[in-house]
C-alpha cells in the first residue's frame, strides 16, 4: 500500500512535540502540505526544522497560536480558511486526585482538550463537505474508556472526544468526509520520556526498568508489555487520513497495545 497525500493540506493542532510532531512528520512524508502548530513561534520553528532535517523538500507551514482559546482558533481559521485533513491532537494532562481538582481546572481541561477540537471541526468540516472529501481525526485515549483515577478530568475529556467524533461522523454521513477517533495507550512521548528520565535519576535505575514497572503495575492488561512509540500512533493517523481508509468512519481505533480488554 502506498499512501499519497500530495494534493492535500493537513492541519495538526499541538504538533511541536510528541505524538503531534510524529503525526505532522508522517503526513508530510506521505506528501501532504502540513500546518505545524504550537503556542510559541520558537517551538513551531524548532519543530519545522526537525522535520525538514529528516525529510528535505517536504511542504510545511508553521502557525503559532494557542488553539485552546477562541482567539487562537479565530487566528488560525482566518489565516488558513480551508483544509483537507484536520487532526485534533491538542491536549493537556496532569496527575491530580479527584478531590483536589478545582472548578477552574475542570473547565480548562474541557476547553483545551475538547472545545479546541469542536471549534476547529466546526470551521473546517463544512468546507470539506463542499469539496466532497475530507478527514477529521480526534486524538482520544484508552483513558477515555478506562478512566484513570489519578486524572479523572483528563479521562473525562477523552471520553467526550469519542462522543463528539461519533456524533460528527453521523452528521457528515454520505458527504465523502470521514470522522474517526484514535485511542493511543501509554506512549513514549516527549513528556512521558522526560518524566521517566527524571524518576530514573532520582531512583538510580534505568529508564527501561521504570517503563517496564509502570506497564506491569499500572497497565497490566497490555499485550505488547511496553510503551508504544509515537511513530506507531502516527502511522494509524496517516492511514486514516488516506484515500485507502475511505470506508472507515465513525470508528474508535485503538493503538493501545491491547490495554483495553475488549473484543470489539
Amino acid at each position: 500500500m502506498k499512501i499519497d497525500l500530495s494534493n492535500k493540506l493537513a492541519i495538526v493542532s499541538g504538533s511541536t512535540a510528541g505524538i503531534g510532531l510524529a503525526i505532522a512528520r508522517g503526513l508530510a512524508q506521505a506528501g501532504a502540505e502540513v500546518v505545524v502548530n504550537g503556542r510559541t513561534q520558537a517551538r513551531v520553528d524548532e519543530a519545522l526544522a526537525s522535520i525538514r532535517a529528516e525529510f528535505p523538500g517536504v511542504r510545511l507551514r508553521g502557525f503559532a497560536a494557542d488553539l485552546g482559546t477562541v482567539e487562537g482558533v479565530a487566528q488560525l481559521t482566518a489565516a488558513i480558511p480551508a483544509a483537507d485533513i484536520l487532526v485534533n491532537n491538542l491536549g493537556i494532562f496532569e496527575a491530580k486526585g479527584f478531590f483536589d481538582i478545582s472548578d477552574d481546572e475542570w473547565r480548562r481541561f474541557f476547553d483545551v482538550n475538547v472545545m479546541s477540537a469542536v471549534r476547529l471541526s466546526r470551521h473546517y468540516a463544512p468546507k470539506m463537505v463542499e469539496h466532497g472529501w475530507g478527514r477529521v481525526l480526534f486524538l482520544s485515549s484508552e483513558s477515555g474508556l478506562q478512566i484513570p483515577v489519578e486524572m479523572v478530568h483528563y479521562g473525562m475529556t477523552k471520553t467526550a472526544l469519542l462522543a463528539v467524533s461519533r456524533g460528527l461522523a453521523e452528521t457528515l454521513a454520505g458527504t465523502g468526509v470521514t470522522v474517526n477517533a484514535v485511542l493511543p495507550g501509554p506512549t513514549r512521548s516527549e513528556g512521558v520520556s522526560d518524566f521517566f528520565s527524571g524518576l530514573a535519576q532520582q531512583q538510580g535505575v534505568s529508564v527501561e526498568q521504570l517503563e517496564n514497572d509502570f506497564v506491569a503495575q499500572h497497565r497490566p492488561s497490555s499485550l505488547i508489555k511496553r510503551l508504544a512509540t509515537v511513530e506507531e500512533v502516527a502511522n494509524m493517523v496517516v492511514y486514516l487520513a488516506s484515500q485507502q481508509a475511505s470506508a472507515t468512519t465513525g470508528a474508535s481505533v485503538r493503538v493501545d497495545g491491547g490495554v483495553v480488554r475488549s473484543i470489539a
